[in-house]
């Protein structure tokens, strides 16, 4: 019998993301144990909140590692998972793996240093200001003093590094913000203020050598919002409906694609990324953020996505794998 590759799903996590990496990292699983047992052998790495790994449900030291995978399908999200630290533990390990390498996941999940690359490749992106999480903690409301005469509301409080919507509020008055600085300020050293930008949003996913191209841009998901009034935008839990093919013209379709190729190139990412949109009326394609890292749940936009073009989250994963495997 053929040596099958032993693949290593990394899940879980000391972040905040922790639950959402649990379902994606368990997803990766199933799509390898139902398709592709043939080459591929899964193993379940979870690590605990505390940083506990765990082989196969049993307790495991970092450095065993190497001897237990041939290589490793990264599903940890935000926190030590998509900002260069397990990334840089595995490159020393010299363990091979899935996703963008160290440099590329720290300059995707640090929105500060996104923006600067964006500005400096002509991408446009919401207009903002950085403050120090240190002084916001010492002194919340000498903060929004300072910001009175310069700050226009809404605008999207969030820290500086981090995934998803960790830490993120959407403040419509000065007396909510405060509070947001603060809850942005315990993530991390810096928190950025953002100007809100309303529009329609998308998202897109780029796959490399995927279908005969180098960069394949899965279509444009469409990203609809519940319509709430402008002083209940606050609430940005509130419903969203995901569409599917899209409803955006031909142009904008083609602009988001393209747009999400050059950040993908720009960036150095590797494999596959996530690029956000917020298409405002006057001013056309705005950046959001780039995602060096994805949900792999059927709740996920990636699967919604791969189903779209008649795909799936298996083919993806093999595609991904044999790619890490330099195949």
């Amino acid at each position: 019998m053929s040596h099958l590759i032993r693949v290593g799903v990394l899940r879980g996590g000391p972040g905040p993301e922790h639950e959402h990496s649990l379902g994606s990292g368990a997803a990766v699983i199933h799509a390898i144990q139902e398709r592709l047992t043939d080459r591929y052998e899964p193993h379940d790495i979870f690590i605990s909140r505390s940083g506990q790994w765990k082989y196969d449900g049993e307790e495991m030291e970092i450095g065993e590692l190497p001897a237990r995978v041939d290589l490793v399908f990264n599903a940890l999200r935000g926190h030590f998972g998509e900002d260069g630290k397990i990334q840089s533990l595995l490159q020393s390990m010299h363990v091979p793996q899935t996703g963008s390498d160290t440099l590329a996941s720290v300059l995707g999940i640090n929105k500060l240093m996104a923006k600067k690359i964006f500005k400096d490749n002509g991408l446009p992106s919401p207009y903002f200001q950085v403050l120090s999480s240190e002084e916001i903690i010492r002194d919340p409301i000498a903060v929004v003093r300072k910001l009175f005469q310069s700050l226009l509301l809404p605008a999207i409080v969030k820290p500086v590094s981090g995934g998803s919507q960790l830490g993120m509020s959407v403040v419509c008055d000065y007396g909510s913000l405060p509070d947001a600085l603060v809850k942005a300020a315990r993530q991390g050293r810096e928190v950025i203020l953002e100007e809100y930008v309303q529009g329609e949003e998308a998202s897109c996913l780029v796959i490399e050598n995927f279908r005969g191209q180098d960069l394949y841009t899965l279509p444009p998901i469409e990203i609809r919002r519940q319509r709430v009034a402008l002083h209940k935008v606050a609430d940005h839990h509130h419903k969203s409906e995901i569409i599917i093919p899209s409803s955006f013209s031909a142009k904008i379709k083609a602009a988001i694609e393209a747009t999400a190729r050059k950040i993908h190139g720009l960036f150095g990412l590797r494999h596959y990324s996530k690029s956000d949109f917020i298409i405002h009326p006057k001013r056309g394609l705005i950046v959001l953020e780039v995602n060096t890292g994805t949900g792999f749940t059927d709740n996920s936009l990636l699967p919604k996505a791969l189903h779209s073009v008649g795909s799936d989250l298996a083919e993806f994963v093999e595609h991904v794998l044999e790619m890490t495997r330099g195949r």
